[in-house]
């Protein structure tokens, strides 16, 4: 018994880390009703992040909040994406994230814009280390499917060095601009 406490103890130390930042984002007070009333409970909803790139989310349900707000965490942490950011402070190209009735735009922009973004998304850009961005949500307004189409949306941005490897091209190739090129031909004549 006490070597299986021990056990515990240890993965309870590694599992602290004090890297990721947590965001709790949306609480809900459930009720079943039983054959004596109602039983409540409590729904959390939490995005963990670690500032620099990675980003999860997390739902747990229990009886008590600081419960239901651990067990969230716990699941947030086992779910985190890597994004790559430019310059550490927004994204590469302009995506649209999609889940269910839930649609989110998210741009780039140029730096001291800020995070323009609503309530949900805010706290995803916030624990990703977004510095710059401008987001616009339409359809759904349920947080659960916001931060999903959000997600969706930032699994799917690519670095240059990404697509530089994906299409065995060289990063400098990528990022030349096609009008810059024929721009500059043009004055040379």
């Amino acid at each position: 018994m006490a070597e299986r406490d021990n056990r515990r103890g240890r993965r309870d130390d590694r599992d602290e880390n004090p890297e990721f930042a947590d965001r709790l984002v949306a609480i809900n007070r459930v009720s079943k009703t039983v054959k004596g009333g109602k039983r409540f409970g409590f729904a959390a909803l939490v995005v963990v992040g670690d500032q620099r790139g990675r980003v999860g989310f997390g739902k747990g349900k229990a009886k008590e909040v600081p419960e239901a707000i651990r067990k969230a965490t716990e699941q947030a942490k086992r779910n985190l994406i890597r994004v790559p950011l430019r310059d550490g402070r927004t994204l590469h190209h302009d995506i649209e994230g999609r889940h269910g009735a839930g649609k989110v735009v998210m741009r780039t922009a140029p730096e001291g814009t800020g995070i323009i973004a609503g309530g949900p998304m805010r706290a995803v850009f916030e624990m990703l280390g977004v510095k710059d961005v401008v987001s616009k949500s339409t359809g759904t307004q349920n947080p659960y499917n916001m931060i999903r189409a959000t997600l969706n949306g930032l699994t799917r941005e690519a670095s240059p060095r990404q697509v530089a490897a994906r299409r065995g091209k060289k990063v400098a190739d990528i990022l030349k601009k096609p009008e810059a090129e024929a721009t500059a031909e043009a004055t040379e004549a």
